[in-house]
């Protein structure tokens, strides 16, 4: 069974910087599409940034970009989040997730899509 094992959380200053990593422990047979999302207790899970995985065609939320960056290494296989600038506002649980999404992604994505997701890494960002 695949599993996603996020990891790079932590707690920082605002304005510092932490990257967030995602490993697979399996093949993700038919998925093509990596993505990040964040959430904080009583609010929707909200996703920040994605990449298909064969292209590197990335998409980011307007709240993060910019100031967000991320990235594969299919060899690994491992997908990245570097998180500079970071704000107040950043502090949430990040998930990682990877899904098979048969479109272009413009204006971003729902949970729904994905099917694999990672138990989450909390990232807090001090003011």
């Amino acid at each position: 069974q695949v599993q996603l094992v996020e990891s790079g959380g932590g707690s920082v200053q605002a304005g510092g910087s932490l990257t967030l990593s995602c490993t697979a422990s399996g093949y993700l047979v038919k998925r093509n599409y990596m993505a990040w999302f964040r959430q904080v207790p009583g609010s929707e899970r909200e996703g920040v940034a994605g990449i298909y995985t064969g292209s590197g065609t990335t998409y980011y939320a307007d709240s993060v970009k910019g100031r967000f960056t991320i990235s594969r290494d299919n060899a690994k296989p491992t997908v990245y989040l570097q998180m500079n600038s970071l704000k107040p506002d950043d502090t949430a649980m990040y998930y990682c997730a990877a899904g098979l999404l048969r479109r272009e992604v413009v204006d971003g994505f729902s949970r729904d899509e994905f099917d694999y997701w990672g138990q989450g890494t909390q990232v807090t960002v001090s003011s």
